[in-house]
């Protein structure tokens, strides 16, 4: 062997890695401040909860890519920048001391494929309940030890330190949700909540810094005593709320497209400014969609249209639907919850899809405009009664008969 020869050719080689990685570096850099740019609250943003079309989130431990690509694909095409993907935690961590390679690694994938797509990635931790089911680790305690207990603590430190190790490479990460509506499936005295949520924002800003991290919690700490205080929700960087007329009572107070119902997202926006003491919070409507059954796929269409344009009018920043995909009816779920997709489990793209499409398309990227006119105290009466009524009174509604 010539050794000139060699040592040229290994130096040619050593030359072509260096200058890859050095592609490489590059546009990681360029992702990275690509990210830190759709990091701006004062921007909006389009997105949806990602529900797989193939075996629901039961895919995690059924897995198979190939479907997950087609349904990425198809959210892309509707607009969508960013998914809200649920973890089912027992799935994930099904001992406090340890968290399974194989469903890290399944993470990893889909972070990957997102990526590939150009889609940012919101990952839950802490789901013990989603779509009306429980999902308990094995270690769960019946009561607030969920808060409060030491073994409880240590295995959820572990579970997102992991969690991060698996992120932190990947240039889409919006950050952590705390769970799915974690007050859904484990309530304490709003002190021990509040402290625990503290804790766990310290610890997700040290693992992951510069990301944007939450609590979708569900409507019911806004409207009444549940878990976490409105005060201290709201005193986070991007408070996120969770929308629908069905569930938080809007539909008692008049029609679908009624004020009570299509401006629900701009009104629950108000309130959270009224906790957090200025017109201007960044709010994130983290979950929203009607979750009314007997709404056609038109009704809920103009639905969609009339509450996000109504809410970009309060100033509301990012909005991601729920959901993406029309749940498989050979599961058994609450029937609410099979039709609720912008794209049927087939993958046909349903009206609202298109409502969807066309609001991305047209608001995506466009500047926040806060309001600044002064708001009322917060509701005085913690209540749901209270609340709606407070809500009632800032939209200057009157439900007939009343």
């Amino acid at each position: 062997m010539n050794r000139r020869r060699f040592l040229g050719g290994s130096a040619a080689m050593a030359g072509s890695v260096v200058a890859a990685r050095q592609v490489l570096a590059a546009t990681r850099s360029t992702q990275a401040m690509e990210l830190e740019s759709s990091l701006d609250l004062t921007r909006h943003r389009f997105g949806v909860n990602y529900t797989p079309s193939h075996n629901w989130w039961f895919c995690w431990n059924d897995w198979n890519a190939d479907p997950i690509r087609r349904d990425l694909d198809a959210i892309a095409a509707l607009g969508a920048d960013h998914l809200r993907i649920l973890l089912i935690w027992p799935f994930f961590q099904p001992n406090p001391q340890w968290v399974s390679p194989a469903h890290l690694d399944r993470l990893d994938q889909l972070l990957s494929l997102m990526e590939e797509r150009k889609l940012d990635a919101l990952v839950t931790v802490f789901t013990g309940q989603l779509s009306g089911w429980f999902f308990l680790p094995p270690f769960n305690r019946l009561s607030s030890g969920f808060y409060t207990d030491a073994t409880m603590a240590s295995s959820q430190e572990l579970f997102i330190r992991e969690l991060a190790r698996i992120m932190k490479p990947h240039s889409n990460i919006i950050g952590f949700d705390m769970g799915n509506e974690i007050n859904t499936c484990w309530q304490a005295p709003t002190p021990q909540g509040d402290a625990w949520m503290a804790r766990i924002f310290t610890l997700m800003q040290d693992v992951l810094p510069g990301k944007v991290h939450v609590n979708g919690v569900d409507h019911a700490p806004w409207f009444e005593s549940d878990t976490f205080s409105p005060q201290a929700l709201a005193a986070a960087r991007f408070p996120v709320m969770h929308c629908y007329p069905y569930w938080t009572g809007a539909v008692k107070h008049g029609g679908p497209m009624d004020p009570p119902s299509v401006k629900l997202l701009g009104a629950m926006a108000a309130l959270i400014r009224s906790y957090a003491g200025t017109p201007s919070k960044p709010v994130w409507a983290g979950e929203f969609n009607t979750c009314i059954k007997e709404l056609p796929e038109s009704g809920q269409a103009e639905w969609l249209e009339k509450a996000v344009l109504a809410a970009i009018e309060q100033g509301v920043s990012w909005f991601s639907y729920w959901d993406s995909h029309d749940v498989d009816r050979r599961f058994a779920f609450n029937p609410l919850e099979y039709s609720l997709g912008l794209l049927t489990n087939d993958g046909r793209i349903k009206e609202q899809g298109r409502t969807f499409q066309q609001l991305a398309r047209a608001y995506r990227d466009k500047p926040v405009h806060f309001p600044n006119a002064a708001l009322p105290a917060p509701p005085s009466t913690r209540t749901m009664e209270g609340t709606w009524q407070w809500i009632l009174d800032w939209l200057g509604w009157k439900p007939a008969g009343s």
